[in-house]
């Protein structure tokens, strides 16, 4: 579903000191957008922002990058971080003194709009991503659109530009889960966890919470499995 336009949005991005307009600027110097440098993770598409919100929250040692092309989206992910946070909406009056609390509380994340097909224009080898998360992806269901898939091996390739680490996959369609299997073997991926039912499946994450989202919460209701993979460059 196409999100609705926010009026709001792009202005308030525009403001926030936790988005960044121009990620071109940064490729291999990501490390230097941060206050500390730490181990760098990356969401592709990011929604509403509530997984990364709660993830960039509980791990204060990790900074994040959240991606998504639509204003609408990554203003509600905005709103969202804001919210986990604690920091509420602000005045006109009380602009300034909000901006700078969220300067001060929201260190470890940074919410960017790009074109993910796009992804290593802006990051590089040098940027040493850690991990990329990639959660319910458009499935593409039409073969001739099967090469807009974030799980497809042309955009595998383009990770392995900059990625040294892993990629955690969930979605609840059985085909896209099926062919990205074939993607990350055709790309030159270990597989080295899979499950067709990550609600019963225990550590899966290996020791790590699983953080459901929106859409993940919504499909379990509707009892439908939720697939997942870690895959390894």
């Amino acid at each position: 579903m196409r999100m609705k336009f926010k009026p709001w949005a792009r202005e308030e991005l525009e403001t926030s000191p936790f988005y960044i307009d121009n990620p071109l600027l940064y490729k291999n110097k990501w490390k230097n957008v941060f206050e500390k440098e730490q181990d760098l993770h990356l969401e592709l598409g990011c929604g509403k922002g509530n997984f990364i919100a709660k993830l960039s929250k509980k791990n204060q040692n990790i900074n994040y990058i959240a991606i998504d092309l639509v204003d609408a989206m990554l203003g509600m992910a905005k709103r969202s971080v804001e919210a986990e946070y604690g920091i509420r909406q602000s005045t006109d009056a009380e602009k300034i003194e909000n901006e700078i609390e969220k300067q001060r509380v929201v260190k470890n994340l940074k919410l960017i709009r790009y074109d993910i097909a796009r992804i290593s224009d802006i990051f590089g080898e040098q940027d040493n991503i850690k991990r990329i998360y990639i959660n319910f992806c458009n499935p593409w269901p039409r073969g001739k659109h099967h090469k807009k898939r974030l799980t497809h091996e042309r955009q595998l390739e383009q990770y392995k530009k900059f990625l040294n680490g892993q990629i955690f996959f969930k979605t609840d369609d059985d085909q896209l889960f099926e062919d990205s299997l074939k993607y990350f073997e055709r790309a030159g991926y270990k597989i080295k966890r899979k499950t067709y039912d990550l609600a019963n499946e225990k550590d899966f994450w290996i020791e790590e919470e699983n953080i459901e989202t929106e859409h993940e919460k919504m499909f379990k209701n509707q009892e439908i499995k939720i697939k997942a993979l870690i895959a390894e460059s």
